[in-house]
């Protein structure tokens, strides 16, 4: 049940009739105060002015026509034109029932759609850095927010597979006489990419070498392609490991590089110098974009193919567009890539509509964001400066949850125990980053991470195992789910309104890519339980009517909570 969508749609439709200008739209917004009733209706003041009447005579308009006796209980005009809507606490009954009966919490049905969400993009030859972490795991949580409402999701890794970097690693591998490239891990394939940059940026033969493997890859050269496909191999391998410890559901299937699309470069390239989009200039093939200009002023010329016939990222990315909406049906199209990509992908994406790859109607959409940060709020690198592996971070976390755990409760171990750090630690750093708004930067700190204080994973994880103790002293078959929820105390009325406001919640991060949204909602439906815990007893409550009630909203919220996490690609245990 979206109640932010119901008011919003029976406030639309009493300004129209009313009169008020063709697409009006007040603005419904939970409210931050409970004096102010559960949702406030904004945006009467501006509406008013264009119609040339007072804000109260509107909003007295809008309460006549405002049809949601149903679901409210009292609606009221405050200060100059605000309205104020306070939820019946019998309908919210209802729809806790209704929540707790349906596997997927009541959510409204939705009309489906093919989106393809590009996220993780390692690249090849180089081991996973906590640089990765945030696309793979902001990312995974818009799949897992789109599945869980119906959406036909594609995953899509974008892996760096192609270009310059090839050439210099199979020039520098095929020197390497001695070396059999099937003893090779990915740590030593690391290495030779470093020793073949600094070669490729001090030797002329070298570097011309390079360039010239990188157009014999593009063109299939057979020797090419066998040391690619087993550095692709060797590296995808190592970083299937890390996407399983961080219950990422990316698997090797879901691998989309570069190098899906070479085959379509000379195609693309061709068709539009034909459409007059792309020029010959010294050489090269350009796209000038009138849309952007240089520092000259000039309209700013974008390379798609170089002067020795190889191709660009750029190039790549047309074909990717294209790829997706004609081959993969796509509607919309999620980008999970840091900030600085920001400016590349729109000039990729204005030549994808000029050349009319992809109509309008698909959407593209950068969902860009920013970067771990130290606390001396400089990129999150080792003291050498260079940058630190996934996999450390993540034995480091792990390592960290295990002294946390211990002290929380040491009766636990053996087998039960590995699993339950694991659980808290590894879940503890995606709710890190999770929680803050994708599109900044933040700082990175263990001491707010691990802890059951505050907004953390395990704050929330602890209130879910709370709720578990509960039902292991529970007759399930006392029939206490038949019953009928009660709402009259204030902590009982706190806890219900929270829960039956999860799908507005997800229906937000699914529009906005904003699992930072998901997060606050479920540390405050975590804090509210805690105190409802606190103040209104379950198992010695005064008669069974009570007790029946109660535990049917400790059981949606143990629900909800796990639910929630679950978008989020973060597991729940049973005891901490």
């Amino acid at each position: 049940m979206n109640i932010q969508e119901i008011i919003s749609i029976k406030v639309t439709k009493a300004l129209e009739n009313i009169g008020a200008p063709i697409n009006s739209k007040a603005l419904v917004r939970k409210s931050l105060k409970g004096k102010f009733g559960h949702y406030q209706i904004n945006g009467i003041m501006s509406i008013a002015k264009q119609m040339g009447i007072a804000p109260r005579q509107l909003a007295t308009q809008v309460l006549i026509n405002l049809n949601i006796d149903s679901i409210a209980s009292n609606i009221e005009i405050a200060g100059p034109g605000f309205i104020n809507i306070s939820l019946d606490y019998q309908w919210v009954a209802k729809q806790i029932k209704f929540a707790l009966a349906d596997d997927h919490l009541g959510i409204t049905r939705i009309t489906p759609q093919t989106i393809i969400v590009d996220y993780s993009s390692p690249n090849i030859a180089k081991e996973m850095h906590v640089g990765h972490l945030r696309s793979t795991i902001i990312g995974d949580a818009s799949v897992r927010t789109l599945e869980f409402l119906g959406h036909n999701v594609i995953r899509a890794n974008h892996v760096g597979d192609w270009g310059t970097q090839f050439g210099m690693l199979i020039a520098y591998i095929k020197n390497m006489q001695s070396q059999d490239i099937n003893d090779m891990d990915l740590a030593y394939l690391e290495s030779c990419y470093r020793a073949a940059k600094k070669k490729y940026d001090h030797d002329v033969k070298f570097a011309e070498s390079a360039r010239s493997y990188v157009v014999k890859l593009q063109k299939g050269e057979k020797y090419c392609r066998k040391i690619w496909h087993k550095l692709v191999d060797i590296t995808m391998s190592q970083n299937q490991i890390n996407y399983n410890r961080l219950n990422v559901t990316l698997t090797k299937n879901d691998i989309m590089g570069e190098s899906l699309y070479n085959n379509m470069l000379p195609e693309i390239v061709d068709d539009l110098k034909k459409k007059g989009l792309a020029i010959n200039k010294e050489g090269a093939v350009v796209v000038f974009l009138d849309e952007y200009k240089n520092k000259k002023g000039n309209a700013m010329g974008v390379i798609i193919q170089k002067k020795d016939g190889g191709y660009l990222y750029v190039t790549s990315d047309i074909a990717c567009a294209k790829y997706r909406y004609e081959t993969l049906n796509a509607d919309r199209v999620l980008y999970y890539i840091d900030s600085r990509q920001q400016q590349h992908l729109i000039q990729a994406w204005t030549i994808v509509r000029k050349a009319g790859y992809v109509p309008e109607s698909v959407s593209f959409e950068h969902h860009m964001f920013g970067m771990m940060l130290d606390k001396d709020g400089k990129p999150f690198k080792t003291r050498s400066g260079s940058n630190i592996k996934l996999s450390d971070l993540l034995d480091e976390a792990i390592k960290r949850a295990g002294q946390l755990i211990s002290t929380k409760n040491p009766k636990v171990s053996g087998k039960e125990l590995s699993q339950i750090i694991e659980i808290v630690g590894i879940g503890a750093i995606k709710y890190a980053d999770l929680s803050k708004n994708r599109t900044t930067n933040y700082i990175f700190n263990w001491d707010n991470i691990l802890t059951f204080e505050g907004n953390t994973a395990p704050y929330i994880q602890y209130a879910y195992t709370r709720i578990s103790s509960i039902f292991k002293r529970v007759n399930f078959y006392n029939n206490w789910l038949n019953s009928n929820i009660i709402l009259t105390e204030d902590h009982e009325k706190y806890l219900a309104v929270c829960l039956i406001q999860f799908e507005e919640t997800i229906i937000q991060v699914a529009r906005e890519g904003a699992a930072h949204v998901m997060c606050t909602y479920l540390y405050n439906l975590a804090a509210l339980f805690s105190i409802f815990y606190e103040q209104c007893p379950i198992l010695t409550a005064k008669n069974k009517e009570q007790y029946d009630s109660r535990l049917q909203l400790a059981s949606l919220t143990a629900k909800t909570l796990k639910i929630g996490l679950n978008t989020l690609g973060i597991e729940t245990v049973e005891r901490m």
